[in-house]
């Protein structure tokens, strides 16, 4: 049987869980996992494979950025940003804004639409 998003989210409702945990690292590839799926916002892991990021873009809301495990180079509108594990950057709405993996790292991506 075929679980979807919703389904796998809705999994995680009343459990404790290390975050971390879920989205793996694949070679290659950026993961996400969303966790939470609301018309007021969003919440999602992403795992970046060496190498691997978000190019550049906007979005029309604050969005922070927490990372969980290694560490992550972001640049908002041309300014550099080094975040290690356990430290978190606000990416302000309608600023252009990237991400990319040196080495290997875990994000949880908050976005609140309202």
């Amino acid at each position: 049987m075929n679980e979807t998003r919703q389904d796998k989210a809705k999994a995680l409702i009343g459990k404790v869980v290390n975050p971390a945990e879920l989205a793996g690292y694949q070679d290659g590839a950026v993961v996400s996992r969303t966790l939470i799926d609301k018309k007021v916002g969003t919440v999602t892991v992403f795992s970046f494979d060496k190498g691997e990021g978000l190019s550049e873009h906007t979005a029309p809301f604050d969005a922070m950025v927490y990372i969980l495990d290694g560490e992550a180079n972001v640049l908002i509108a041309g300014e550099p940003h080094s975040v290690k594990t356990g430290e978190m950057l606000i990416m302000p709405a309608n600023v252009p804004h990237e991400l990319r993996a040196e080495e290997r790292f875990k994000m949880m991506l908050v976005m609140i639409r309202a």
